[in-house]
């Protein structure tokens, strides 16, 4: 498999190319709906181009078969927080607005386009981000992981989960072992990692769902139950993640 990966720095033609239209069914909807997610999308690739990555296959050029994302941050607390991916993304913006000095880089996304899972892409597109952050100086590259089978198992705390291992001493998890043969140790759980809330109505149409009981919903995609309130009419739904740290 031949592939271009790239930067935005190097490539700056290729973000239009890089939204969910050309990756569509790479996330459940309402996955789309956190709302910081629009503080650092809005603004990455002009921001962060160097941190923008793109996979394209020349046989396909108009369409980019992966995409990555990752930002700077300055976090000099020994642990990393319960907050996450939402919390990341706070803090870049507020290290925006000090001019704070960067310690160290997170990963917040890395996208492969469903028709192109299961050939490897991920691990190469990790191990862009990883080179991209060591050139720059940093020596710490850490990633808000979603376990990409947590969600067969929704019930199942994420401490458990994560700490389920194959014969080889590996996770059982396919996302978090590319982590781990990639060099990756992990730290701990994230258990608020991202944050999403709405109307009931909000729900029905993220998820097809009715949305008529209060109590815990499965959703499809979900690494854990939505709360649904009927009487206050919200639904909210709080994704743990898990912490893995590159030393680079």
């Amino acid at each position: 498999m031949t592939l271009d990966i790239v930067s935005l720095a190097d490539r700056p033609e290729l973000a239009p190319l890089l939204g969910n239209e050309n990756f569509s069914g790479a996330w459940p909807p309402f996955m789309l709906w956190d709302p910081m997610g629009a503080v650092y999308y809005a603004v990455a690739d002009d921001l962060y181009p160097e941190f923008v990555f793109a996979a394209v296959d020349p046989a396909e050029p108009g369409r980019p078969v992966a995409r990555a994302y990752a930002v700077p941050v300055r976090w000099t607390e020994p642990e990393l927080p319960d907050g996450g991916w939402d919390r990341m993304i706070q803090r870049s913006a507020i290290d925006r607005a000090t001019g704070a000095i960067p310690t160290m880089v997170s990963t917040l996304e890395i996208c492969v386009r469903p028709d192109r899972r299961g050939t490897g892409l991920s691990g190469l597109m990790l191990a862009a981000m990883r080179e991209a952050a060591a050139v720059r100086g940093f020596d710490t590259l850490v990633a808000p992981v979603r376990p990409s089978g947590k969600h067969t198992r929704p019930d199942l705390p994420m401490t458990g989960y994560a700490a389920q291992v194959r014969a080889d001493g590996l996770p059982v998890d396919p996302w978090l072992r590319v982590h781990v043969r990639a060099g990756g140790r992990i730290e701990r759980v994230a258990p608020r990692s991202m944050v999403i809330s709405g109307t009931l109505a909000d729900w029905r149409r993220w998820t097809g769902l009715p949305f008529d009981a209060s109590g815990p919903v499965h959703v499809p995609g979900a690494l854990a139950p939505v709360l649904c309130d009927v009487t206050h009419d919200h639904a909210v739904y709080v994704e743990p993640n898990v912490w893995v740290r590159h030393r680079l």
